[in-house]
């Protein structure tokens, strides 16, 4: 793989040498990622790898696996050079102008169909920052009487969104518009029986200490919250009560740490029932409340 040929570069022997070498440059998923860029550039499932670990690799698989590798080596995220990333047992298609998908905004998706579900026959819902459009998509599909309403200033995310929508049979259900925010929302005042956000909500120190195949590959615009993290989540908080309808349900997935200031704002905005979500991880990560019922003293979070 570095120019000098053995006899032969067998499957087996190509990930041995492909994960030492990513490890040796600081990758924590070495062997993950030389299992799903070799059977990417193979067209095949990490099982078949594992079947046919002794086959000798032909010269155009070689060439294409190479590729992969040389660009993982430099950082650039395996999600980007695979074209996609799973999320909720599905195949979303990313690239450079969205986020991929995270396990932890699965919670996100968890939280939004328990908390619409006496509404499940008729609920409208906006997705705002839905950058793929993991969130709204999923939600569309899971609950296909869903009226899903998918929001984001940048408009080359939209695009991923809208290309999403129609890979995974989301388009009768889903709607996008191009918005900052809730500012192309007039319209919609009092409409939506729930908001879902993940927002950007890494601080300026945060993004500093990124891994450089995050700071260096993933879109700023979709990370970056300012100085402590929470203008985003700000905005988002003190626009929900206009849009929602009485007793409609905001939840926002929040940065490590950050989950009991989130819940400060909700009940500073006239939201109750506030609850939060545990991540896979054990993180606080999604705040949810109910808008114009009674606060009160959030519990423990649950997950």
């Amino acid at each position: 793989m570095d120019g000098s040929e053995p006899e032969s570069w067998t499957i087996a022997r190509v990930l041995v040498w492909a994960a030492r070498d990513l490890r040796q440059r600081g990758s924590a998923t070495a062997r993950l990622d030389a299992e799903l860029l070799l059977a990417h550039a193979l067209g095949c499932d990490r099982i078949r790898l594992i079947v046919e670990g002794a086959r000798p690799l032909g010269p155009a698989e070689l060439a294409a696996y190479r590729e992969l590798h040389r660009r993982r080596r430099a950082g650039e995220p395996v999600a980007y050079l695979r074209g996609e990333r799973e999320f909720y047992g599905r195949p979303f298609a990313v690239d450079a102008r969205v986020l991929g998908p995270r396990p932890e905004t699965e919670i996100l998706v968890e939280v939004a169909l328990a908390r619409s579900r006496q509404r499940r026959l008729s609920a409208r819902v906006l997705d705002l920052c839905t950058g793929s459009g993991c969130v709204a998509i999923t939600l569309a599909k899971e609950r296909p009487t869903l009226r899903v309403l998918a929001s984001d200033v940048s408009a080359g995310a939209l695009e991923v969104a809208g290309h999403n929508a129609v890979r995974l049979g989301a388009v009768p259900a889903l709607g996008l518009v191009c918005s900052d925010f809730y500012r192309a929302m007039g319209d919609y005042r009092g409409f939506f029986d729930l908001i879902t956000a993940n927002p950007p909500y890494l601080s300026d120190d945060e993004m500093a200490a990124l891994p450089a195949d995050v700071r260096d590959f993933e879109p700023h615009l979709a990370l970056s919250a300012g100085p402590d993290g929470l203008g985003p989540t700000r905005q988002i908080v003190a626009g929900a009560p206009a849009l929602l309808a009485p007793g409609g349900v905001l939840a926002l997935e929040v940065a490590a740490g950050r989950a009991a200031e989130v819940r400060a704002l909700l009940v500073g905005a006239g939201f109750g029932e506030i609850d939060t979500a545990r991540d896979y991880a054990g993180i606080e990560r999604v705040v949810s409340g109910v808008f114009g019922q009674q606060p009160f003293a959030p519990g423990p979070a649950r997950g």
